[in-house]
């Protein structure tokens, strides 16, 4: 690992009105104004959490994806190892990131470092009586986002961006708390404030996050909660961020999940799946169609950007004659009940094997 220390301490400046006009002096024209996350990247995050190590505080990684203009996109992330000890040094593997790196351009070559992630830094209880005194009314202790260390680790991805695209690594922080029901995402970007060319400090201040998700991703995640409804029942954490793409606000997604009596199961048919997505088609189908009758009607006005939307979807699908697509539909729903059939099979051998491995184990001892 390579050992940093003795860099200047990290300061946060709050998400105010007045933060805001400090952070656009200093700031340039062209930095970075917003910062999109992808759900592979969260999950990527939590995993790494999950699996560190016990007793060990935070975990940090490399961020990977692309710049256009002032917007990032953050599309993957690997984990780092690293060490802190205490606020002045910090260990990073420095070796294992660039083999990383190196694998994962293998496979994306054009996706770059644009900066790092980390999840919440644990506070050291006190043993005084007075902390230790709390009342049901007391909020739970805030976790920093920002510490001395910070600095340090910002500072090694500043160099590790210098031949990227990025003139500054972003910070991404990732709330595992857990004190309230949500994941909180926050995105950081740091300037230097100098006196006399000598550094003082620097600063983090708060940049716009987004979530958005591709088409596959949504899919993928979609299945996840469907898998988690099956099981058993649970409240998903919302995510909350910054905004949603497309929606102009703050969006906090909450996902309740239950169990109908019992009478969901991890073996349902995959046929359960396709009737799910057929309705869902079907009813987008139903919604699109209606606000095209409303808009001819006069009742609800014309948008031209929902418009031009649905042409693209419309032109996009190919012309089909109706038998054709049913020979299609018909042959495609074959191979999903054979390739059912062979692994229910095949999950029947492995239970029998299993069984018959058992009996003869009890029978030899």
């Amino acid at each position: 690992m390579t050992m940093i220390s003795s860099s200047t301490p990290a300061l946060l400046l709050q998400n105010d009105a007045s933060s805001k006009t400090m952070a656009n002096t200093l700031s340039d024209t062209e930095a970075v104004n917003c910062v999109v996350v992808h759900p592979l990247v969260l999950l990527s995050v939590l995993d790494h959490h999950t699996r560190r190590q016990e007793g060990a505080g935070r975990v940090i990684g490399t961020l990977l994806g692309r710049r256009d203009g002032d917007k990032v996109e953050v599309t993957n992330c690997f984990p780092v190892p690293h060490a802190e000890r205490g606020d002045e040094e910090v260990a990073i593997g420095k070796d294992f990131n660039r083999q990383m790196l190196a694998l994962h351009l293998r496979c994306n070559p054009t996706e770059t470092v644009i900066g790092w992630y980390a999840t919440a830094f644990p506070i050291t209880p006190t043993t005084t009586d007075e902390s230790n005194t709390t009342t049901p009314n007391t909020p739970p202790p805030a976790f920093p986002s920002i510490t001395d260390t910070s600095s340090l680790i910002h500072d090694f991805y500043a160099s590790e961006c210098d031949e990227t695209v990025i003139d500054a690594p972003v910070h991404l922080f990732v709330d595992t708390s857990f004190n309230a029901d949500s994941i909180s995402l926050k995105a950081y970007k740091s300037s230097a404030i100098t006196l006399r060319g000598e550094p003082l400090a620097n600063m983090f201040h708060e940049v716009r996050l987004v979530l958005k998700s591709s088409e596959s991703e949504r899919i993928a995640v979609n299945e996840m909660i469907k898998a988690q409804e099956l099981t058993a029942p649970a409240v998903v954490p919302p995510v909350t961020t910054g905004e949603e793409e497309g929606t102009g606000g703050d969006v906090t997604t909450t996902t309740t999940l239950t169990d109908a009596g019992g009478e969901k199961t991890l073996s349902s048919s995959s046929t359960n799946s396709l009737q799910h997505s057929m309705e869902t088609l079907l009813s987008m189908l139903e919604t699109a169609s209606d606000y095209v009758h409303r808009v001819v009607d006069g009742s609800v006005p014309a948008d031209d950007d929902v418009g031009r939307q649905i042409a693209d979807t419309l032109s996009s699908v190919p012309r089909v004659r109706p038998e054709a697509f049913d020979k299609m539909f018909s042959d495609s729903l074959q191979d999903l009940l054979m390739i059912t059939y062979l692994s229910n099979i095949t999950r029947t051998q492995l239970t029998i094997a299993e069984k018959l491995n058992a009996s003869l184990d009890q029978n030899l001892k």
